[in-house]
């Protein structure tokens, strides 16, 4: 199974004064990375929050936010009426000393200083943080979903690629005979160039035939190649999302490639060479985003 790295959960929570939305998404990263965007109330919980989080989903680039609605007629501020009747008696007094009409809406403008209004802070209870916990639960559980949802859709990709690199890796077969004769012609026509066909020892020409023949062989290279991508196939349909193990099994695919091609010494094998390097990026690409 995968798991992809992207996802999106949201929920409500009604309680009896507010209700608070949780909102939490999530890209690729190779660490986990949480960020939290928490109404002062709730900043004390923060390390739970975290914790939480990191439990249920692991690794990524993950963002959670909660937004606190108050029911109507419930407000978190009250006026701070002794420090307003403050400033307007002394604004009221400066007013009269520098000649200011006293009709001017001073009370508007004192109401708009900040300190003006106090921010009633109060301490979540038990059943409050309860419920907003079973909210985050619920947002993370459909962010999961959201995961699994597209990891499946991203499996199915590449399952198809990596088909594609085993049916490119069997067309090889069909130019190897041919690669050989190849390298005997491109001998011969070397010699005859020289002039040195004649003299050459043909015990000594099969000799080194033979050495670039055995230097030139990849059967170990597609061996093992073919392994790699069942192996690959085999891990993602584990139970688990494996993505650093898929990475790594990718580089390994590579490598094998990258060797067949720098001895295939063949026009047509070097082809089917781009075209598997070309299905393997593409397979890379997906993994990024892999659990």
């Amino acid at each position: 199974m995968l798991k992809s790295m992207t996802g999106f959960g949201r929920t409500e929570v009604t309680l009896p004064d507010k209700k608070v939305t949780v909102e939490i998404k999530s890209l690729n990263s190779k660490n986990s990375d949480i960020y939290l965007k928490l109404p002062m109330i709730y900043r004390e919980k923060e390390a739970g929050i975290r914790k939480l989080i990191s439990e249920k989903l692991e690794r990524g680039k993950i963002e959670c936010s909660l937004y606190v609605e108050l029911n109507e007629g419930i407000s978190s501020s009250t006026l701070n009426e002794e420090l307003i009747k403050d400033f307007y008696t002394r604004l009221k007094s400066i007013s009269g000393e520098l000649g200011i009409k006293e009709d001017e809406p001073l009370l508007s403008a004192i109401l708009r200083l900040p300190e003006a209004l106090k921010t009633t802070k109060t301490e979540p209870g038990e059943e409050e943080w309860a419920g907003i916990i079973s909210g985050l639960e619920e947002a993370l559980e459909e962010l999961d979903r959201f995961r699994i949802q597209e990891g499946q859709a991203m499996k199915e990709d590449i399952e198809k690629r990596t088909s594609l690199i085993l049916k490119s890796l069997e067309k090889v077969e069909p130019f190897e005979k041919q690669r050989i004769q190849k390298l005997r012609d491109k001998f011969n026509q070397g010699l005859n160039e020289l002039k040195l066909s004649e003299d050459c020892d043909k015990n000594r020409f099969e000799q080194e035939i033979i050495y670039y023949i055995e230097k030139m062989d990849f059967t170990e290279e597609k061996i093992r190649l073919k392994n790699h991508c069942l192996f690959f196939t085999e891990t993602m349909n584990q139970p688990v999302s494996n993505g650093k193990k898929l990475v790594f099994i990718s580089q390994e695919m590579g490598r094998e490639i990258n060797t067949l091609g720098s001895k295939a010494m063949d026009a047509d094998i070097q082809k089917l060479v781009v075209e598997m390097k070309d299905e393997l990026e593409k397979i890379k690409e997906l993994l990024l985003n892999v659990l």
